[in-house]
């Protein structure tokens, strides 16, 4: 099982990359469980959140982060800040 990728991109990736040309997810402050069916990239424009992995250290994140989840992972995503973040389902 891969682990979650946590980097801070630059404008010209972000770009190239077409992030904020891809939808908009929002969610206020809660804790959930979640299963990734495929592998899913985001851009966090806002907020901040503790995914924590069924296998593996719980990862923390926030607004200017691009963040990868591998597919098939199963965690719990804790939202300790408003989150609005552009998202991309699928491989590239």
């Amino acid at each position: 099982m891969s682990r979650i990728e946590v980097r801070q991109p630059s404008e010209e990736e972000l770009r190239d990359l077409g992030v904020f040309d891809w939808p908009i997810w929002e969610k206020g402050e809660s804790r959930f469980p979640w299963t990734y069916d495929e592998q899913e990239v985001c851009y966090l424009l806002q907020g901040r959140v503790t995914v924590e992995p069924e296998e593996g250290e719980p990862v923390t994140f926030a607004a200017g982060d691009l963040v990868t989840f591998p597919q098939g992972m199963n965690c719990t995503w804790d939202i300790h800040e408003a989150v609005r973040k552009h998202y991309q389902l699928g491989e590239e």
